[in-house]
């Protein structure tokens, strides 16, 4: 090994300071690429674990990824995910588990590339499945909606409709985990994809959670309020607009919290119709006139000769002709007129549709708290309690009269307007003087109560910082003890010549003893030494 190490100097000396320049460069530029090659050979084989993932996607992949400190790499812009080989199928199991990635679906990002050649079929398709990705990706954004999915059916685009009758309809998955979307919530998500759709009313689209429960049931409009669920949902609805616009009136005049009201109402749930006609005899009106006017003249003259033809050239017959000639001639006149009218009586015709939901009547039933007055201070100038005053029968008639206007009451034959509103004055069981009088003192110490919810909250640690700086200080005032030098066994050669030794309590023998048994007790003794030695010179 000498030798080859001398021969490689010799040799290293005989070279140039170009030749040694490129060998140095040749062995660092070897030296890297055996390094890259080993690091290379250890870098772990990265396999695409997802790719064309939304954001929200995309983020929780990558914090489950961060949080099991398992390396990955995003490609596609942050859209896909690449993670080592040998862990691909174990971490995809563990994300589908926590229902990552939720797959919401493509949106209009679909038409961003031109495609050409296309059917028409197939871009009705992409259109379809791109308005369901949108309103799938809208939906996630309601709160307490984890995910979701939009399916529309749509007619088929014919030429020649053979089926008039069908119509869009639409179906929501949403997945609420263990919790449950407000009706609120689900009448938007239904009028959000009916309002994306054409020709989709919200009445034709069905939510359904990931319990199987139908939550658009309940909320479908029913103009006939043909079934009972729908008869007493609206009639809820009645109820409580006029409770509400009766105690918010009312908590504007005696406060907040003062007043319950409640309201029956009684719908009509039937659809009636009717027809009626009326006949007013004095208002009749021609309707037709029809006149007709005959004359008739007839007048007879004497003839002058006999008749032409035959007859008139017999001898036999000429007396009898000759008298019937000289016989006077009648005159005849005739006038005749004929008129007729017909008359139209006035009539009225009303047709009458009365479809259910109309309210038929209301009563309604009001709580109202007594009023309280502050006391009157005492000798020693503190607020009393609160006292109780009741009502006069004309204050509680005028909140009567009050509410029977607010809710367009009028007054029925045979029935009094004071036995649709009963109002009674009654204290309230939230109510009571000892609270109020607690409260009067709460806001008569000026806060006092916030500083003691402060104290109670953070006392404890108060009181726990005081100790231990007073601890601290109690400790910082005691002094170490000195350590005595202990030895466990010493030599009789050593403890001999210590003892002959006049004048010295430690020999250079001892010491290495002491060091070499108890090196801790050795050291502690030598810095209180060290620590005596120089408060003297200190002092100086």
């Amino acid at each position: 090994m000498k030798n080859f190490t001398q021969s490689l100097l010799t040799l290293w000396n005989q070279l140039g300071l170009n030749q040694r320049v490129s060998l140095f460069v040749a062995t660092v530029a070897v030296a890297g690429g055996l390094v890259g090659v080993v690091v290379w050979s250890q870098r772990p084989d990265y396999q695409l674990l997802y790719a064309r993932m939304g954001e929200k996607d995309a983020a929780g992949v990558i914090s489950h990824l961060q949080t099991l400190n398992i390396p990955h790499q995003l490609t596609a812009g942050g859209t896909g995910v690449l993670v080592p080989a040998n862990m691909v199928h174990k971490i995809r199991m563990d994300l589908a588990g926590k229902g990552l990635p939720s797959g919401d679906g493509v949106g209009f990002e679909i038409f961003d590339k031109g495609q050409f050649g296309l059917s028409d079929f197939v871009q009705r398709t992409n259109y379809l499945r791109a308005v369901q990705g949108e309103l799938s990706r809208t939906i996630m954004q309601v709160a307490g909606v984890r995910a979701a999915r939009v399916m529309i059916v749509q007619p088929e685009n014919r030429l020649l409709l053979t089926e008039n009758g069908v119509k869009s309809t639409a179906s929501v998955f949403v997945d609420v985990g263990g919790g449950r979307l407000e009706a609120d919530q689900v009448n938007a998500i239904r009028h959000l994809v009916a309002n994306a759709v054409q020709g989709l009313s919200p009445d034709l689209v069905a939510v359904v959670d990931n319990r199987g429960r139908t939550l658009s049931e309940d909320l479908k409009s029913d103009p006939m309020l043909g079934s009972a669920n729908s008869q007493m949902r609206y009639r809820q609805q009645v109820e409580d607009y006029y409770s509400k616009k009766v105690e918010s009136m009312l908590a504007t005049v005696i406060g907040a919290g003062n007043a319950v009201v409640r309201v029956a109402a009684e719908i009509e749930s039937e659809a009636t119709t009717q027809t009626s006609e009326k006949f007013d005899p004095d208002g009749q009106v021609v309707r037709s006139q029809t006149q007709t006017k005959d004359t008739t003249n007839s007048q007879e003259a004497r003839a002058g000769g006999g008749a032409t033809g035959v007859s008139s050239n017999v001898p036999e017959k000429a007396g009898t002709t000759a008298g019937a000639e000289n016989r006077p001639t009648s005159l005849s006149e005739q006038s005749r007129e004929n008129r007729t009218t017909t008359y139209e009586i006035n009539r009225v015709t009303t047709n009458t549709t009365r479809n259910p939901g109309t309210v038929k009547s209301l009563t309604a039933a009001v709580f109202v708290a007594p009023r309280t007055v502050p006391g009157a201070p005492g000798a020693d100038g503190k607020p009393a309690a609160p006292q109780i005053q009741k009502r006069t029968q004309q204050e509680l008639d005028a909140i009567r009269q009050i509410v029977i206007n607010a809710l367009g009451l009028k007054p029925v034959a045979g029935q009094s307007l004071d036995a649709v509103v009963s109002i009674q004055e009654t204290e309230f069981q939230g109510i009571d003087p000892q609270i109020i009088q607690a409260e009067t003192a709460r806001a008569n110490t000026g806060g006092m109560q916030v500083y003691l919810e402060l104290l109670n909250r953070w006392g404890g640690f108060a009181a726990a910082a005081v100790v231990l700086l007073v601890f601290w200080r109690m400790l910082g005032k005691e002094k170490p003890e000195v350590v005595p030098v202990e030895v466990l066994s010493l030599p009789a050669e050593v403890t001999a010549r210590a003892a002959a030794a006049a004048g010295a309590n430690v020999t250079p023998e001892m010491l290495n003893e002491l060091i070499r048994q108890k090196p801790a007790n050795v050291g502690t003794a030598l810095r209180d030494w060290v620590a005596a030695g120089a408060a003297p010179a200190g002092k100086n």
